[in-house]
């Protein structure tokens, strides 16, 4: 295999099925940088109806690590949960910087990955879940546990305010006229 740098970079790990933890906590244990970005996935409670938060990893069965490929890439791939090192013709191809600057500038106080659009108050927007989906309206804020949002809902002859899951509101592209 050959290697074309002798300095630390970031690679892609493919990991073992849902072993991405257990492959971060072994790399670690050799002294590898890791970054296993993850994300809050909500999913509704078939029983009861609530909204229900589980970890889920960005990307699953891969990982980024940052190492010395001359020195250790042996030692990664037989590492507990690891599969390989993504490769192409049995050279590990690195992940620049900039990707993982991407993707950690993301990473919010709660060290979940901010996936969606951010909503100013006046944007546009469609509800698409709950009793309220397909409704229209202007985002006004958000609530103080940011899962919440209030919306204004325009509807023929009536205009109310409600409070809907933030999950449950789209961003509504605007038209563009050609002229």
């Amino acid at each position: 295999m050959e290697i074309v740098s002798d300095a630390a970079r970031w690679y892609a790990i493919y990991t073992k099925p849902q072993e991405e933890g257990r492959a971060d906590s072994n790399l670690a244990a050799w002294g590898v940088e890791t970054f296993s970005p993850r994300i809050r996935k909500r999913r509704l409670n078939q029983f009861t109806g609530l909204a229900v938060y589980v970890s889920q990893p960005l990307f699953p069965r891969y990982i980024f690590a940052r190492f010395d490929a001359e020195r250790m890439l042996h030692k990664v791939c037989y590492t507990r949960g690891v599969r390989g090192v993504v490769s192409s013709d049995y050279t590990p191809l690195v992940v620049e910087d900039e990707i993982i600057a991407l993707i950690r500038s993301q990473v919010g106080e709660d060290d979940f990955v901010q996936l969606g659009e951010e909503l100013k108050r006046g944007d546009e927007v469609r509800i698409s879940d709950g009793v309220l989906r397909g409704m229209s309206g202007v985002f006004d804020r958000a609530m103080k546990d940011r899962e919440r949002v209030t919306v204004l809902l325009t509807t023929i002859n009536y205009q109310a305010s409600v409070t809907v899951e933030r999950a449950a509101v789209q961003k509504t592209p605007r038209a563009v006229c050609n002229a």
